[in-house]
């Protein structure tokens, strides 16, 4: 007789069977080693089951074997674009193997242990041999046609910096707001990948800054031969406030054309840590160094380091000549082990200096998770490694990826310290957009320690508040101090600041201080006036400064801005605001006011203006999966 004590454990042992095999489909090797020693470990005697099980989609891009190349790698996909086999061709980009002959001195075979071979030689786990049908990481190999929906992971293991809002200051005490500048976008892609995935962003994942300047502006180049961007500034009402004024300040960098780019000496620093192994990561690093690998020119070399439990150099620097060379040391790549990001950098960087081009490009580009969990891994020891290296004159770029334990945190910190800008690719779009369509301003510094200080007339001003940014803040002494690090600037890129402003006698809420016991109170501003009657109209003045790349003294730009009774606004003055309250919705925001996010996407449908790529009209998009998610 069969009890119910015996269903039962038939029934356990029934469901344990079942996890069992499907847990062989998915690691047909079982018993491989997962420590350091795996990372590199060669993969090319393995056997391997026929019927390896396709890997999980992360926003269409879904792959069982190999990377997916663009039939014409110079045009990014757009936005709402489906990464499948039925938009990318594998065939038409073929195997470097299948092109060029093999150059002399090169190992075929993967190299065993820790081992590393120069000129693009096997790397034993990190790499397998050209053609191998046991790499995950060969062209040519099927794309799994089968779109399906996956569940948003548990974002528990990821980790971001905390964020305390800017607040309104008193110009009569704080007259003066001074910023570093910043270029990042990672956080848009972010919050578009949680979004996308049907869940809100942490609050400390969305930075308002990188919101808004993910997109392009059309604000007009320089005029001036020797001044490497421009500055526009605009007033107008604030949607949120309509007793408070909103201020943009917008820089445009300087677009050099790709005829007249310097030539570029690149490091490829690439995570094959254990943590890489999901199709959205080193799959897709692979998938989007491939976009920028064909737009480079003859002029151009590019170097591949990798890390996970130790770093090696897969490929010293190669000139672009040799494209097959670097595509075939990218193909190879596999993920396993540990993640000794510090010695990576070291390497990397030495390989960098190594190979300095005066004049040129000289750029680390890092792909990772950010999951340095061996060697040096606290905060403290990565910034003063980092910090170091940025004296190399060698810039830095970081391409976030992944998601469940996407480490924002380090790479952030790693990019303000390195001087280097950061990018999260949760697709082969996002990678065209930061790769080939926006190359220039990702590869090119026209200006580096751009800080921007804003001095306010409290004559004008009853309080005033800096959207974002907040993590590049800096002490008023700070802006003349050539020792202090900022960001940079690329060609052609936009950077854009908003302040809200709270005329005179209609001051926001400002943290304020007992009164003084050993000094006098200052008259009022409305009491005392102005003393100079020419200034009385003026609002603030903006005051920049920057370096040019390889220079070590700063020079200063500044412009009176006064507020006008008109409050007309411009596309870009509107659909900037339009993103920024959408963050604040997003934050929660205590300055938030009569935010709403149907009067965000009405604003940014009205102000759309020249958007070839789509990216603004994917905004509105997301602003409405926010919204249906419970934001307001």
């Amino acid at each position: 007789m069969i009890t119910a004590r015996s269903r039962l454990g038939i029934l356990s042992l029934g469901v344990a069977l079942l996890g069992l095999a499907e847990g062989c489909a998915d690691n047909p090797n079982p018993g491989a080693a997962k420590g350091p020693s795996a990372a590199f470990r060669s993969r090319g005697a393995e056997p391997k089951s026929a019927a390896e099980p396709a890997a999980k989609s992360d926003g269409g891009f879904i792959v069982t074997r190999g990377d997916i190349s663009p039939t014409d790698p110079a045009a990014p996909p757009r936005p709402g674009e489906v990464i499948s086999a039925d938009s990318y061709d594998l065939a038409a980009s073929p195997s470097p193997t299948a092109v060029a002959a093999k150059p002399e001195g090169r190992s075929s075979g993967p190299v065993g242990g820790n081992s590393f071979a120069g000129g693009g030689g096997g790397v034993g786990g990190g790499m397998t041999a050209p053609g191998d049908p046991s790499s995950t990481g060969n062209f040519g190999h099927e794309v799994n046609r089968r779109s399906r929906a996956i569940a948003p992971p548990p974002a528990t293991a990821e980790s971001y910096a905390r964020i305390v809002e800017n607040t309104f200051r008193d110009p009569s005490k704080d007259p003066l707001s001074t910023f570093s500048i910043d270029v990042d976008t990672a956080s848009y892609a972010n919050v578009r990948r949680f979004l996308t995935q049907g869940v809100l962003p942490p609050k400390d994942a969305v930075r308002i800054e990188e919101l808004i300047n993910y997109f392009p502006y059309s604000y007009a180049p320089p005029t001036v031969a020797d001044e490497p961007f421009a500055v526009h500034v605009e007033v107008g009402r604030c949607p949120w406030d309509e007793t408070h004024r909103l201020a943009k300040v917008g820089l445009k960098g300087r677009e050099i054309a790709q005829d007249k780019r310097p030539a570029s000496n690149l490091v490829f620093l690439l995570d094959v840590s254990g943590s890489m192994m999901d199709a959205n990561k080193l799959p897709l690093v692979k998938a989007a160094l491939r976009l920028l690998v064909n737009k480079l020119g003859e002029n151009d070399r590019v170097a591949i380091v990798v890390y996970a439990g130790a770093s090696g150099l897969v490929l010293p620097s190669t000139s672009c000549q040799d494209k097959a060379t670097i595509l075939d040391s990218l193909e190879r790549l596999q993920a396993g082990g540990s993640t000794n990001g510090g010695a990576g950098l070291e390497l990397a960087y030495q390989a960098a200096v190594a190979n300095f081009i005066k004049g040129g490009t000289n750029r680390v580009i890092l792909c990772t998770d950010g999951d340095f969990n061996v060697g040096v891994t606290g905060p403290g020891a990565l910034t003063r490694l980092i910090e170091a290296k940025a004296r190399s004159g060698v810039f830095l770029s970081i391409l976030g990826f992944g998601m469940g334990n996407y480490k924002d945190k380090t790479v952030e910190m790693l990019a303000d310290k390195g001087n280097g800008n950061l990018a999260y690719i949760d697709s082969l779009q996002e990678a065209g957009k930061v790769l080939v369509e926006q190359m220039g301003g990702t590869l090119i510094t026209i200006a580096k320690d751009v800080k921007i200080q804003v001095e306010f007339n409290p004559s004008k001003v009853g309080s005033y508040r800096l959207i974002g940014y907040e993590d590049r803040m800096l002490a008023a002494r700070d802006f003349n101090d050539d020792k202090k690090d900022a960001g940079e600037i690329g060609s052609g890129h936009t950077v854009t600041a908003l302040y809200e402003i709270a005329p005179l006698g209609r001051e926001a809420d400002a943290p304020g201080v007992d009164p003084l016991r050993y000094q006098e109170a200052k008259p009022k501003p409305e009491a005392q006036g102005t003393a100079d009657p020419a200034k009385a109209k003026e609002l603030f003045t903006v005051k920049v400064r920057y370096k040019a790349p390889q220079a070590d003294e700063s020079k200063l730009m500044a412009f009176v801005v006064e507020d006008g009774a008109d409050d007309s606004t411009s596309d870009e003055f509107r659909f900037a605001s339009a993103v920024a309250e959408f963050g604040l919705i997003l934050r929660e925001s205590q300055f938030r006011g009569k935010a709403s996010i149907d009067a965000a996407v009405e604003r940014a449908e009205s102000s759309l203006g020249h958007d070839p790529s789509g990216y603004r009209r994917e905004f509105l998009n997301l602003a409405r999966k926010a919204q249906a998610l419970g934001a307001h």
